[in-house]
């Protein structure tokens, strides 16, 4: 299935039905009066978030979503029927943003969430609706209120806990392969992953997270060198970032920096994330050059630095454990930041 993170569509909502004028007709009652039924309301527009679809391919064939008007009123004192509400089923991590691609309309982030997005418009008002005592045969209807309409834009963010950055060739694709049941394609060539994967690390029966891994970053990405910097949304939503570095590339600190320049110029609060930096290829390093490119590596960055090779699994658990605690850390800090104070 082709990946697709981004779609525009066109969305209305039903109109109300019309309300009727009626009168009583029945033999021996020649006075029945007015008995003219209210209109249907017309169907909601709804976005339901599915835990099953992971990408909007399907918005590329289908663009325009309508619902049907609500049904008229009629004799009898009769409601008309209400119309069936669309349900747009998109996947977890959707954004929901105004023609502007601004403006943030909805965020279906947890599975099974719903959100109306466009109300069907209420029915109008049939003539029973408007008898009094001085207005016994009122022959006065209305129409049913229109429904709305607009063009949205459908934004996926993928849902992960942790995020995979790093150049084109870093050995991103290679490591989800390592530690987790993902297949992505891995040459020895830049930019073999062009879409986001996703990969879930078991480490126990109980415990597992998941790893989102994006096409490679370069210099200039945020001005659309390469593939640019579109695909980094996906680890927006992310509590830790694993910074793979080439440790086999020669300048391991210039290439550090340049993600991270990168990673700032973006914002969405990417640069403020914890990361983890990784030497990855340890097994094309010498022991003395492994412990060069780490203390170059730790200097620079001020943190400390993991060495690993995708390639053998050298230093790959240890790895995993360390994000685990790292990213369970981070989601602690944000749920204690979002409690309420107590008074």
């Amino acid at each position: 299935m082709k990946f697709l993170d981004q779609a525009k569509i066109y969305l209305r909502s039903g109109d109300g039905g019309d309300g009727v004028v009626a009168f009583r007709r029945e033999k021996f009652i020649p006075f029945g009066g007015p008995d003219g039924g209210d209109g249907g309301k017309g169907g909601n527009i709804v976005l339901e978030a599915q835990s099953d679809l992971n990408t909007l391919i399907d918005f590329r064939y289908t663009q325009h979503f309508r619902a049907k008007k609500g049904g008229n009123g009629s004799g009898s004192d009769r409601t008309g029927a209400g119309a069936r509400d669309v349900v747009i089923k998109v996947p977890v991590g959707t954004q929901v943003l105004a023609e502007d691609r601004e403006t943030l309309l909805a965020d279906m982030d947890a599975p099974g969430k719903r959100v109306v997005l466009l109300q069907g418009g209420e029915g109008g008002f049939g003539n029973t609706h408007f008898k009094s005592s001085t207005n016994r045969a009122p022959r006065q209807a209305t129409k049913g209120w229109p429904g709305e309409e607009r063009w949205v834009w459908l934004r996926l963010k993928l849902i992960a806990d942790v995020g995979l950055v790093g150049l084109p060739n870093a050995g991103k694709s290679t490591f989800l392969a390592r530690v987790s049941a993902a297949r992505p394609k891995i040459a020895d060539y830049p930019f073999t992953t062009l879409h986001p994967q996703l990969g879930v690390v078991r480490l126990s029966n109980s415990e597992e997270f998941v790893i989102a891994d994006i096409p490679g970053l370069i210099e200039g990405a945020h001005e659309g060198a390469g593939l640019g910097d579109r695909f980094l949304g996906h680890v927006e939503r992310c509590a830790a970032l694993l910074h793979l570095v080439d440790g086999a590339a020669g300048d391991v600190v210039k290439a550090w920096r340049s993600v991270r320049e990168e990673l700032e110029a973006y914002g969405g609060g990417l640069a403020e994330k914890p990361e983890l930096i990784g030497l990855n290829k340890a097994d094309a390093m010498t022991p003395r050059e492994a412990a060069a490119r780490l203390a170059a590596l730790r200097k620079a960055s001020g943190h400390a630095v993991m060495l690993l090779s995708g390639v053998t699994g050298q230093g790959v658990p240890e790895v995993l454990r360390e994000l685990s605690r790292v990213g369970k850390a981070e989601e602690e800090r944000v749920s204690e930041r979002h409690v309420a104070p107590a008074f």
